[in-house]
């Protein structure tokens, strides 16, 4: 097997006090690559020298591997592999700097993707020209809740897929995670089209980034299978009431069931037709990896299972499913749902959008959040 110098552009500030402004996820990757026998962390980049500073010394990382400037690592390290960890505005300004300096051999990105549509299909399209492996941190795919429904599903528990849906904050930030599970779910097929209404009466801005305060999101995909999401807090979220819901011909399957409520549910369970009741489904670990599930805090262990698959999809093993292709399909999702309220009509694919919807309603008045309530 061959071996990996790891390169990080955005470190991140201390990761045990995370806030809107991120969530130091660069040292989810660091931990998880060095969990993995063929990578050497080898160099780190940040805006923040402090911050550049408090990652190397966290990880061992030499001095002068220290730097500023992203692109003077990328000339004078030479990683194989850059994980990028800055906020989505700029990943693609990022991304595409590192494959176009024709330096690493692959490019692992945080979610979301980036905040406009076209930054999004030009990071996937110049990797795919340039032979790059560019892939994007939907973690999810690898908690033990949601393999588990997986194998369910495909051992025919409930008969044919006939609905996916979820129920998150929103739709662009966490809802990433949740349509790239649906897509999963439903074996990466195509969505054919998307209808979807929003409100954003209240700032809210994550990481950066515009986010609605509630949605609602219908969508087909080409093999007919139907999906539905509602986001927001507490009781707008009643309608789904758990993370995930696959609805199939011969019964139900439920992954983190409350998730955004006032009460937790069963981290897994399906319900047959015919059968009595719900059938609980024993997992070690809850939603986010964590193995403590009535907490339902954030766990290594599925980022260990995705830098693997990372660092799997280079060795020649089977390509990464967290690949460009697979997060494009998702985030279409996204603004196809933001696309449908600024058109307030169904949206076909493929998109045939630039921009980022929501931020251009803010940007024209049309939505016009208030400032978040203290």
């Amino acid at each position: 097997m061959t071996s990996y110098n790891i390169g990080f552009v955005g470190t991140g500030s201390d990761p045990e006090n995370p806030d809107e402004t991120g969530f130091a996820m660069a040292y989810r990757h660091a931990k998880a690559y060095q969990e993995h026998p063929d990578c050497r962390l080898e160099a780190c980049a940040d805006i923040v020298p402090e911050n550049a500073e408090a990652f190397s010394d966290t990880f061992e990382i030499a001095d002068d591997e220290v730097y500023e400037d992203y692109e003077k690592m990328l000339t004078e390290a030479e990683p194989d592999i850059v994980s990028v960890c800055v906020p989505p505005a700029i990943h693609a300004d990022i991304v595409l700097g590192c494959i176009r300096s024709g330096v690493p051999d692959a490019v692992h990105c945080e979610k979301p993707m980036a905040d406009t549509w076209d930054d999004c299909r030009q990071m996937v399209e110049e990797a795919a020209e340039t032979g790059i492996q560019l892939t994007f941190n939907h973690q999810r795919r690898f908690g033990e809740p949601f393999l588990k429904a997986k194998e369910l599903l495909d051992d025919g528990a409930i008969g044919e897929l006939q609905r996916v849906e979820f129920t998150a904050a929103n739709v662009f930030d966490y809802g990433s995670h949740s349509f790239d599970l649906c897509n999963y779910f439903n074996d990466e097929a195509e969505p054919e089209w998307v209808i979807g209404q929003i409100d954003y009466s209240e700032q809210n801005i994550l990481f950066g980034a515009h986010n609605e305060n509630q949605a609602v999101v219908h969508w087909q995909y080409e093999n007919g299978v139907h999906g539905f999401a509602a986001t927001g807090q507490g009781t707008e979220t009643e309608l789904v009431d758990c993370h995930n819901r696959l609805v199939g011909t011969d019964g139900v399957i439920e992954i983190g069931v409350g998730f955004c409520g006032d009460h937790r549910g069963p981290t897994l369970r399906v319900k047959r037709n015919g059968s009595a009741g719900w059938e609980t489904i024993e997992t070690e670990e809850d939603i986010h990896g964590q193995k403590d599930i009535a907490g339902f805090g954030k766990g290594q262990v599925v980022h260990d299972r995705a830098i693997a698959n990372v660092v799997g999809g280079l060795d020649g093993e089977e390509p990464s499913v967290l690949s460009g292709e697979n997060a494009l399909r998702s985030t279409g999702l996204i603004f196809g749902c933001w696309e449908s309220a600024r058109r307030r009509g169904r949206v076909e694919f493929p998109l045939d959008i630039d921009d980022n919807p929501l931020d251009a309603m803010v940007e024209t008045g049309e939505m016009n959040p208030t400032s978040a309530k203290k």
